[in-house]
């Protein structure tokens, strides 16, 4: 079996883009072979050229037209693209291009609280005034619509009258980092 190489595709802090580069160092069938980020002054960027990961950023009007971004991942010869906090809409010659392989993970129980606006502290405040009692993760196919590609799973947390939005993501950073990696994983190797 040859080598599967993935993009990670992430825009802030770069958590869960650290831990799936950590989860895959030395993975003897699936490669981080880069990075994509449209901010270049973003924590991530930093973080993933120390763990030795090349990293590309492009400006969004750039990142828009989706044209250079797919012929640098095709002349990188990349088989999947993994989004780990990327705020950005894909365009659609991405997604066409990468039918069925682009992974999104998102800090609710989808379809709940998903679509334009609703990630990381948006989402979790949205839960916490809907009163729910579960939360989670969901990790999901990409398609044109925001948060609406096909489910690949979901893992899910308690919350409490007491929780805030800043212990709420906590418990859902802390889901994502366990089941993402693996998740991710497995869809790539049963493809």
């Amino acid at each position: 079996m040859n080598r599967k190489s993935i993009a990670l595709f992430a825009s802030g802090n770069g958590s869960n883009a650290v831990n799936l580069i950590q989860f895959f160092s030395g993975h003897p069938q699936i490669e981080v072979k880069i990075l994509v980020c449209n901010k270049a002054d973003a924590p991530v960027v930093a973080k993933a050229k120390a763990l030795g990961v090349e990293v590309l950023t492009f400006t969004n009007e750039e990142f828009e037209s989706g044209l250079t971004v797919l012929q640098e991942l095709d002349y990188r010869a990349i088989d999947w693209i993994i989004l780990a906090g990327f705020l950005r809409k894909i365009p659609v010659n991405i997604i066409r291009g990468f039918q069925d392989r682009i992974i999104n993970i998102h800090p609710s129980l989808l379809p709940k609280f998903g679509g334009k606006g609703m990630y990381g502290k948006y989402v979790h405040q949205a839960v916490i005034e809907n009163q729910e009692n579960q939360s989670g993760i969901s990790i999901h196919l990409v398609n044109e619509e925001f948060d609406q590609g096909k489910i690949l799973a979901q893992f899910e947390v308690s919350v409490t009258p007491e929780d805030t939005v800043e212990s709420l993501a906590e418990k859902i950073h802390q889901l994502e980092h366990k089941h993402f990696p693996i998740i991710v994983a497995q869809t790539i190797l049963n493809s």
